[in-house]
């Protein structure tokens, strides 16, 4: 007879989920996260954020349109991150302040998901540490998965994605992404459709917002293999060839904007396969470094020289294929290389492979690894984690307690990295003194002591630039704008001419250099810059403005209305157009249409002095006196000192027999333009 087996033991009875256990850090983590980026709520605008923050001509429905359909319309083809900065001016505009908070709860939103969807892994795996079964109620879960959100939330490195508000295109697809994977998984649980619509829909944002989110499938199916040990066809792959496919032609799609579009394209960009594989080695060591050590963090780093003859060029590339081996050879857990190809692959847009523009400064950014640091956080937490579980248990509240302790430590770097994003002109001095030689550093400080009045100084950092690279053509073009400040016409003309010889269809400087031929009275030779704008840009309101400025003073007012009229219907907000539209026809006695368009010009801009001033010639040459007057002082109240206009002014009083008004009107006009002429 056969021995009678033992009884099973009972299962135990299900844990008590902890509500609290769960939400509690999530809190804590947010507003750790808000206050370690205050700093930049009082921040301004940075370098290309004009280039993000919706320009004018782009702020109406058929701006919208534009976005969408009008590759070219942006800096880059990211619609949905273009149509969201749409949508937010029209919330606050152009107040810096709303994009900076927006851009901190984006990234706290994404602390969040990320400790979900590795809750959501870990809850149906068995995990990297032996004999422990990770679920929804696994401390081991949970301690793993908001020491990585924590991690992330707090760690510098962020501080460039966050605090810049061109970097929406990051914690927005970040937002999309971590979404999107969050949804798969869920699919991955239940197999409905309804689930992976939504996940795919998710991952279609995201890609729209930023197309470095194109690397979400392959890093599922690692996540997918990691879990169970192999890769099937049906249930794992197919799903995600959709996937695959739009990342492939939303990566392609990236690749030729920046080339025809940003210019990521020419002599610095000639680097053989060889230097792209010494230069991939090289970045993925760098940025693993700065989640290690995230000290020095500059805003522009040096560029480096990429030389496969120089040998300890190549220890980068070896080292990572060495420790890929080694991963791949000891497979009894599968954690350390599934992480280790996770990381390779969201990095994989950004190691060189491709061309994008940043790369004539540098190759690398703090903010090209915003995603790709996920799983480095993952992986670093899941190593915490594992000391807090295997340490005895009197030892774990100390342990956890020094995990926050580092958390603490990495918010307070935050905040003073933060605090250089501040001030701008702190940012780019910052910048100078951790690598004196960013010419883009002296290059951009340069345009924001320009715009101060500081001319003198910005034409200095604008020469040290140039020394440090003379072939740059926006900084000739930004010298060329100084001299031409100082009225140095011949040094303005001589760096608007470099400019164009390094980038012939640099429509910037071709502007800029017919600006400064208007501003020295040779209206006929920059007409001839404004055409070739037009030539090239044919939808583009300041070229058409511009251009009927310098035909109207040049006396070809029917020919400047035409294009103040064109510059109208590209762009419907432009109290500027309005304005010298309304003189030029007022100039041409057709006062009663000109009136209109004055008004227009008022409403747009109750403080524009000259529209004010353009409004009462007009009205005074239809009879309208009494108004005429009303706008003449209104202008005046904006520039006391306007002789024309107190001349104007004087003769409307003299003509209705206000002598003495009219008198003490042109003895000012007198003395105005007598200020006027003192040197």
């Amino acid at each position: 007879m056969s021995k009678a087996k033992p009884a099973l033991p009972a299962p135990p009875p299900p844990a008590k989920k902890n509500r609290a256990w769960s939400i509690i850090p999530g809190i804590i983590i947010f507003f750790a996260t808000l206050f370690a980026y205050a700093p930049v709520y009082r921040a301004g605008f940075i370098w290309d954020d004009d280039g993000h923050v919706t320009r004018p001509d782009l702020r109406s429905l058929e701006g919208l349109k534009r976005i969408w359909l009008e590759p070219g319309a942006t800096q880059q083809y990211y619609p949905v991150l273009h149509s969201a900065f749409w949508l937010e001016h029209r919330f606050w505009g152009d107040a810096p302040l709303g994009y900076h908070l927006l851009n901190v709860l984006l990234h706290a939103i994404s602390a969040g998901l990320f400790a979900a969807v590795l809750l959501r892994v870990f809850a149906i795996n068995k995990i990297a540490v032996p004999g422990a079964v990770a679920t929804k109620e696994s401390p081991w879960a949970a301690v793993c998965a908001w020491i990585a959100a924590g991690l992330f939330a707090l760690h510098p490195v962020g501080v460039e994605s966050v605090a810049w508000v061109s970097e929406q295109k990051n914690t927005l697809s970040t937002v999309f992404y971590l979404s999107a994977a969050l949804a798969y998984l869920r699919f991955e649980r239940v197999r409905d459709g309804g689930s992976y619509a939504v996940a795919l829909g998710l991952f279609i944002l995201a890609v729209l917002t930023k197309s470095v989110t194109t690397t979400l499938p392959a890093t599922l199916l690692v996540v997918l293999w990691w879990r169970r040990g192999e890769l099937r066809w049906k249930r794992d792959i197919l799903p995600l060839v959709p996937w695959l496919v739009l990342g492939v032609a939303a990566g392609l799609t990236t690749v030729w904007v920046e080339r025809e579009y940003v210019g990521a394209h020419g002599a610095p960009f000639a680097l053989s396969f060889v230097g792209r594989v010494l230069l991939a080695g090289r970045v993925a060591c760098f940025y693993l470094g700065k989640i290690v050590w995230p000290h020095p963090l500059i805003f522009i780093y040096p560029r480096w020289i990429v030389d496969p003859t120089v040998a300890w060029q190549w220890l980068f590339p070896l080292a990572i294929l060495a420790g890929l081996i080694v991963l791949l050879v000891r497979r009894r857990y599968r954690g350390g290389l599934a992480a280790a190809l996770c990381f390779l692959g969201a990095l994989f847009p950004a190691l060189g492979f491709f061309n994008v523009y940043p790369f004539v400064f540098s190759y690398v950014a703090d903010h090209f690894q915003y995603t790709a640091s996920l799983v480095a956080f993952a992986f670093l937490a899941a190593g915490l984690a594992w000391l807090w579980w295997r340490a005895p248990a009197a030892l774990r509240p100390w342990c956890a307690g020094l995990i926050a302790l580092g958390l603490v430590g990495l918010g307070f770097l935050t905040h003073r990295q933060a605090s250089t994003y501040r001030d701008v002109e702190l940012l780019y001095r910052t910048t100078l003194e951790r690598n004196p030689e960013a010419w883009l550093a002296h290059d951009n400080l340069g345009v924001i002591l320009d715009h101060t009045g500081r001319v003198t100084e910005a034409i200095e950092h604008y020469q040290k630039a140039l020394q440090l690279n003379p072939g740059y053509a926006q900084t000739h073009n930004n010298l060329g704008n100084a001299w031409a400040e100082l009225k140095r016409w011949d040094a303005a003309f001589a760096e608007y001419a470099a400019a164009l010889q390094l980038r012939p269809q640099f429509l910037d400087a071709e502007m800029n250099w017919g600006n400064a031929l208007s501003d020295a009275g040779s209206y006929r030779a920059a007409i001839a810059h404004y055409e070739t704008v037009l030539r090239t840009q044919p939808l583009y309101p300041d070229g058409e403005y511009r251009l009927g400025n310098a035909l109207a003073n040049s006396g070809h007012l029917p020919e400047a209305v035409d294009h103040y009229m064109t510059a109208l219907r590209l762009r419907h907000d432009y109290p500027e157009a309005e304005a010298n539209l309304g003189l030029a026809l007022a100039s041409t006695h057709r006062a009663a249409e000109a009136i209109p368009h004055l008004e227009r010009a008022v409403a747009l801009n109750p403080h524009y002095g000259e529209a004010q001033a353009y409004l009462g010639f007009a009205l005074a040459q239809q009879g309208q006196f009494d108004a005429a007057i009303t706008h003449y002082r209104a202008a005046l109240q904006l520039n006391p000192n306007d002789a024309d206009v107190h001349y104007q002014l004087g003769t409307v009083l003299r003509s209705l027999g206000r002598y003495g008004e009219a008198a003490d009107e042109l003895a000012a006009a007198n003395r105005a333009a007598a200020g006027r002429r003192t040197p």
